[in-house]
């Protein structure tokens, strides 16, 4: 597809579907006049410039959003977000999470947690010609493996600038390929979290929900060498100082007010075939939903509340119960909506387009039966794969599996390297072994593998590994207490839970593994084949989508383009833009939710348990209506959170929402219930964001937190 026929579609429709879409930035100049007419007030040009403002103030922490918004590289996310930078800091005896953190001095800021990264996007290449050049005749497990080693050898040569982390990144399932660039800051610090009584108000209960009443938001700062370089951390690193950063507006936002978002958003499925809509709803979500939940249970039910084990899984917790309730919603909105229908209608409506003409049935006619095939191929086994997806949490077997395959892939040419075990992936992998530190426990580990293994034990006997099931003694007839008996001796002489230990595996041969005594470290080498066997399986298959899904992509983009409908590319955790407005909604007949909750709501919740018990302090503040500088006479209150149409996903928490001049009036850090399955398909009547208003975060760190050192660092504009 000829990005011109991208542009053109984009010029074509904009203006014909509300607040839809997330945008490369090169796709912006083409909005221009709707853009203007909705609110944006900056030349759009300087959108869809990575390397001017305010694109250069918005940064990724690779899995979150965040921006500078001081000239000392002062960085703004979610609470959430920097959740696990303020577990690792914290301790029964100095419970940062429980109690909040706030640094006086850069001298006081604490590492976050070991890997954490600022990633600041400076360039995004169409690398397509290359990437595909010289591959049209490969398939399957080939294919597969022309592409990536092209992409390794794109990325080898945008990485030989020291300090940069590049990375190819495909749109439209392989229509088109970029080449995205970013400096990589690696001493990044705690500057400042609120109390999770304020960070996170409402917890679980609320989560996804409206009216909200979060303070989600946290502070960072990115450390660089004397030179500007980036560096380890080290006591002579000092502050970054960013090319732009953002104002933060003490003025906020009003009711039908223009909004924009620039983020990275993780992932979204609006292109998905009827198929896989099918199976994802009626299995995945289902099957997901039901693990998710036990594995909290098990946490909670191992690691008491306030002990230094129930600390450690605080994060994972969280993680857990995000999307075991992101699940919920998406069963239940999609057993209420005609999702499936239309999918299989739209592609009736596709299958009858490309017919009525010989050219399109020429190049597209086979494109539809052959993805729904592959895809019904990729559903094979899936059961066990999601659990064995799970044991991921079993920090143990995470651990022996990687290490093992960092040896084996050691012995080759570092260019021929699984993506990940390269060079330039060790300083992220040695903070991996690092972190376990304070995120592992063994009783807890423990006790979620054998629920998973219990699990895969029950599973038809054609869907299990016989070198698995004989690593953990299973069989037809698995005795639990037998499997009890082998996990307890593996952990109790496994010494992978030494950070040391762990380290020092890093370099040792595949030799030494296989004379290993550690039962962990055993089971890795007598699986290792096994999961090779199933790895090169999937490349196949995969090589063989990545040769059909860009052919259905292009046909969809065609096609939207006749019918005048915007064509945007599913979001991949690369760099995004989304435009809305600030907007209540109506979520069931009979009910309408303003676009605006104030301090007065929090007092209305509190209970004085958690998760609704706000710090004593905030509550007579509010009681004594200390509105202070951040009083909007329309609410007669300080605005807490507010609604928004702004197309966004995850990932996109910690984005900065910005007004009509890029000044910051806000955090996006979640979505309404109803909008959950917004993944899937966008709806402007209950697609709504949630963002904590810049006039409640100002409010809290002067009037409840005292954090007047970072009010004077950042530029607060009236």
């Amino acid at each position: 597809m000829k990005k011109w026929l991208l542009t053109a579609a984009i010029a074509t429709s904009f203006g014909a579907v509300a607040d839809e879409g997330m945008w490369q930035p090169y796709q912006l100049p083409a909005m221009a006049d709707e853009l203007k007419a909705k609110g944006l007030e900056i030349d759009v040009n300087s959108i869809s410039k990575l390397t001017e403002f305010p694109m250069n103030a918005v940064i990724s922490l690779g899995g979150c959003t965040a921006s500078f918004v001081s000239p000392k590289g002062l960085v703004v996310t979610n609470h959430h977000c920097a959740y696990g930078s303020i577990q690792y800091n914290s301790t029964p005896e100095n419970n940062l999470l429980r109690d909040g953190f706030l640094a006086k001095t850069f001298a006081d800021e604490l590492p976050a947690t070991p890997g954490s990264r600022v990633y600041v996007t400076e360039s995004v290449v169409d690398v397509t010609d290359k990437v595909k050049d010289g591959l049209d005749d490969k398939t399957g497990n080939a294919f597969y493996k022309g592409v990536e080693q092209k992409e390794k050898g794109l990325v080898a040569e945008c990485e030989k600038e020291d300090g940069y982390r590049c990375k190819v990144y495909s749109f439209h399932g392989g229509l088109e390929y970029y080449l995205v660039k970013q400096l990589e800051i690696r001493d990044v610090r705690l500057v400042y979290n609120p109390a999770a009584s304020v960070g996170k108000y409402g917890g679980d209960v609320d989560n996804w929900m409206w009216p909200r009443h979060t303070g989600d938001y946290s502070f960072y700062r990115a450390y660089v060498s004397k030179d500007g370089k980036p560096a380890d951390f080290s006591k002579d690193n000092v502050p970054f100082e960013p090319k732009s950063f953002l104002k933060v507006s003490a003025k906020g936002v009003s009711e039908g007010d223009f909004v924009m978002v620039a983020g990275y958003p993780g992932r979204t499925n609006r292109y998905r075939t009827a198929n896989e809509v099918e199976n994802q709803f009626e299995w995945a979500y289902p099957e997901g939903k039901i693990l998710r939940e036990r594995l909290i249970e098990i946490i909670k039910e191992t690691a008491p509340e306030g002990s230094d084990e129930r600390i450690k899984y605080e994060s994972s917790i969280a993680g857990l119960a995000n999307y075991a309730k992101n699940f919920t919603s998406m069963i239940e909105f999609y057993g209420k909506s005609t999702m499936l229908d239309d999918r299989k209608a739209l592609e009736q409506k596709l299958a009858n387009w490309i017919n009525a003409d010989s050219k399109r049935k020429q190049q597209y006619g086979k494109v539809l039966a052959e993805l729904d095939k592959l895809i019904a191929k990729s559903q094979q086994g899936q059961e066990r794969d999601l659990l064995l997806g799970y044991m991921g949490y079993s920090t143990m077997m995470s651990t022996a599996n990687r290490l093992y395959r960092l040896a084996n892939e050691k012995a080759l040419p570092d260019m021929e390297r699984e993506p990940g075990y390269q060079d330039r992936d060790m300083t992220r992998f040695t903070s991996g072994m690092e972190r376990i530190e304070r995120r592992y426990a063994a009783s807890v580990d423990k006790a979620m593998l054998a629920d998973l293994l219990i699990r895969y034990a029950a599973l038809p006997q054609e869907q299990r590994l016989p070198a698995f099931d004989k690593a953990f003694g299973i069989t037809n007839n698995l005795d639990a207490a037998k499997l009890n008996k082998t996990l307890d001796k593996m952990y109790a002489n496994t010494s992978l839970s030494d950070k040391e230990v762990r380290l020092a595996w890093m370099d040792k041969s595949v030799a030494e593994f296989k004379k290993s005594k550690d039962p962990f470290i055993q089971y890795a080498v007598a699986t290792y084949d096994e999961n090779m066997k199933r790895e090169k399986e999937k490349k196949q298959l995969a090589g063989e989508l990545m040769k059909v899904r860009p052919m259905y992509m292009d046909a969809i983009i065609a096609y939207n383009r006749e019918l005048g409908k915007p064509v945007y590319a599913d979001a991949n955790s690369s760099l995004r833009v989304t435009v809305g407005h600030v907007k209540g909604y109506s979520p069931e007949d009979g009910l309408y939710a303003e676009p605006f909750t104030r301090l007065e709501g929090i007092l209305a919740k509190d209970t004085g348990v958690e998760p609704f018990n706000a710090p004593a302090k905030e509550l007579e503040l509010i009681a004594n209506k200390q509105y202070g500088d951040y009083y909007v006479k329309s609410l007669d209150s300080v605005p807490v959170n507010f609604l928004s149409t702004l197309d966004t996903t995850g990932g996109n928490s910690g984005s900065p929402t910005l007004n009509g001049r890029a000044e910051l009036v806000g955090l996006l850090f979640d979505g309404v219930y109803e909008s959950i399955i917004g993944d899937w398909g966008y709806d402007p009547q209950t697609n709504r964001s949630i963002q904590v208003d810049s006039r409640y975060m100002l409010w809290v760190m002067k009037y409840l937190d005292n954090a007047d050192n970072l009010l004077e660092e950042m530029e607060i504009v009236h």
